[in-house]
């Protein structure tokens, strides 16, 4: 990764959101050192859950970034290592005059016979044009397309002429800003699928729309620069849900549901696009394919919902392998140096070893293997450890302050972290909770990590009882014997287990932070984080 790429994320609609938590987990592991990275989520619906709840753990991710008295930098070599900005726009769909497409376009009705609607009545029947737009573009990617190339430059003439600009547009208006200012340096990666409403409709038009915002708003004194680097998942179908019947069709005039029937022909026929379309082929210089050899997960199973969910804040689906694919398409992106073609798309994908409906992930399976599988591996394993240092072994997953119970055990060997205040330990043990798993009364409650593993019919990078859920076997786990190779276990006592020798590792004078001026720990929290990584690395046996 060039020293002079400016980052930049934008997570589109709901399988986006759910691209962009993978994608933060991954931030939370070390695995996009020294960077400062602006994301934007990019989505219809306000109140999307998905949308929530990934907002949510960006917030979380910074604030443990950012203790009460002490503000975290971009590290290398540790957890946590970038810095993350998130910003946030919506379409407005909620007034009256906004909330379809008939009385969208008929605001500008420019001359007695109404071009416009003559024009809108030829492309879309009237259903499309009446359905309400509150929860989407309910997979009618040519009408969404239109509308978010025109949410996005009603945004930027807003933000020109100063009339009441939104916060949403004013937060939207700093990221393309700093897409504008960065230049050629730009490096801009979408997270979306192509199968379905918001994301299939946005990512042909982002970069036209972001180019036509920059120019809108600097009053034509500044453009995209047309050396910025934009890449994308092309994310096809892989989970469904419950069919919408003919009562909810009828119901508050959503006549317009999307059908996930239609998903694997949305995929084909949008694939054909992308391979074609002139304007895709100049703008995005990589295009990542991820797809799904299974049946899809079926999202509504054993929810007993009476209707289809199309949006809203009950939209929490769980999260699945390929969303943690997206997010190692982005780190591939982003540390590409090279670009095999100025002026065309080039379509890559990756794929893993099928068979006996069983897929087995190794950790050469993500972002390459050699080198880049090593660095992936002991990212991984290292952070799934000391998420069960503090969920498993200091009992985090049951309500306790599992940092702060690993903190006191600390003590015992070294005080330099008695400055760090019980609000920061929570917060991290809080972070832990959403990344693995919580035990509530007791009901295993899977996180990130489990429920990507329950999405994956077969091995995940680590042996089969680094995700157990069973008690007495939580009880028993040994977060130094995660990995099936023997010789990626730490040290340990004979019947003792690894955890012991990892404490005494953190009195070593070569795993102090200080010893590593490369990770830039600076302030008290830092220094933590960093210590811990460099006494998991020391812990181990080779």
């Amino acid at each position: 990764m060039a020293s002079t790429d400016k980052c930049f994320v934008i997570a589109i609609g709901g399988s986006g959101m759910r691209c962009l938590e993978s994608f933060t987990h991954m931030c939370a592991m070390g695995m996009f050192d020294s960077k400062e990275i602006n994301i934007l989520t990019l989505d219809t619906d306000q109140d999307n859950g998905n949308k929530a709840k990934a907002e949510n753990l960006v917030k979380l991710y910074n604030r443990v970034k950012s203790s009460s008295n002490e503000e975290g930098g971009a590290n290398r070599d540790t957890f946590f290592s970038a810095k993350l900005k998130l910003f946030r726009f919506w379409t407005d769909y909620t007034v009256a005059d906004r909330n379809n497409f008939k009385n969208i376009s008929q605001k500008h009705v420019d001359n007695p016979e109404g071009h416009n609607k003559l024009l809108a009545d030829l492309f879309l029947d009237d259903n499309v044009q009446s359905f309400n737009l509150g929860h989407g573009y309910r997979a009618q990617t040519h009408l969404g397309s239109y509308l978010m190339y025109h949410a996005i430059v009603e945004a930027a003439i807003n933000l020109e002429s100063g009339t009441n600009p939104k916060p949403e547009e004013q937060e939207f208006g700093e990221f393309f800003h700093q897409i504008g200012q960065a230049g050629e340096d730009a490096k801009v990666f979408v997270l979306g699928s192509i199968f379905g409403g918001t994301g299939a409709s946005s990512i042909p038009v982002i970069p036209k729309a972001l180019d036509d915002a920059i120019r809108i708003r600097s009053g034509n004194n500044a453009k995209l620069s047309d050396k910025a680097k934009f890449g994308a998942t092309l994310l096809t179908e892989y989970f469904s849900f419950n069919k919408p019947d003919a009562a909810q069709k009828k119901g508050d005039g959503n006549q317009v549901i999307a059908d996930s029937s239609f998903f694997t022909l949305n995929s084909q026929a949008a694939l054909q696009f992308y391979h074609k379309d002139p304007t895709v082929q100049r703008t995005y210089k990589k295009m990542y394919h991820i797809g799904w050899p299974i049946d899809a997960i079926d999202y509504s199973k054993g929810k007993n919902e009476k209707e289809t969910i199309t949006g809203g804040a009950a939209q929490k689906n769980q999260c699945h392998i390929t969303e943690f694919i997206c997010g190692c398409a982005a780190w591939d992106f982003f540390h590409s140096e090279r670009f095999l073609s100025e002026t065309e798309s080039v379509y890559l994908y990756k794929s893993v070893r099928f068979e006996d409906n069983t897929l087995n992930f190794s950790k050469d399976d993500f972002i390459g293997d050699g080198k880049n599988g090593e660095l992936f591996g002991k990212k991984f394993g290292n952070f799934v450890a000391f998420m069960h240092l503090v969920l498993t072994k200091n009992e985090g997953a049951l309500g306790h302050d599992g940092v702060n119970f690993l903190l006191k055990r600390i003590g015992e060997v070294t005080d330099i972290y008695s400055a760090l205040d019980q609000q920061y330990t929570k917060l991290l043990t809080k972070y832990f909770r959403s990344f693995g798993y919580t035990i509530d009364n007791g009901v295993f409650v899977p996180g990130w990590l489990y429920q990507i593993k329950n999405s994956v019919p077969g091995k995940l990078v680590l042996d089969s009882t680094a995700y157990t859920t069973v008690p007495k076997e939580l009880k028993k786990l040994d977060a130094g014997e995660l990995f099936t190779e023997k010789e990626l276990h730490w040290k340990s006592k004979f019947m003792g287990g690894s955890y012991d020798p990892f404490i005494s590792t953190l009195k070593d004078e070569d795993t102090l932070p200080s010893s590593n001026k490369n990770q830039n720990a600076n302030v008290t929290h830092e220094k933590f984080i960093a210590h811990i990584y460099n006494s998991i690395n020391a812990s181990i046996n080779n």
